[in-house]
């Protein structure tokens, strides 16, 4: 993915993508490149326009299933599912605090 998204970024900068530019860029950050799987990236996206095959992406994501919403996303009722959702979490979460996380944070 690493390599996607470097060609992307060189060609949103203005530059050609090429394995030179993706292998300048990933060095830039610290990251090894592997010529092989650069190359593998250049080819597949030589003469394609990046845009279209953006959109052509998304246009796929939006049939993934990701979740208990995704039946309701497909008939176009995402955004009440979603509500209702936050509504049902509301209602069944405890009035007082629970000690389940013995006082570690994800941040702490």
């Amino acid at each position: 993915m690493r390599y996607v998204a470097a060609a992307l970024l060189v060609a949103l900068g203005g530059g050609e993508v090429s394995e030179a530019n993706i292998k300048k860029l990933l060095d830039g950050v610290g990251i090894d490149c592997d010529s092989e799987k650069a190359a593998i990236i250049v080819k597949e996206l030589a003469g394609k326009n990046l845009e279209e095959l953006i959109a052509e992406g998304n246009g796929k994501l939006a049939s993934v299933p990701s979740g208990g919403a995704a039946p309701a996303a497909a008939a176009g009722g995402a955004a009440p599912a979603a509500a209702a959702a936050v509504e049902e979490v509301k209602e069944e979460e405890p009035a007082e605090e629970s000690d389940d996380d013995m006082g570690f944070g994800l941040f702490d």
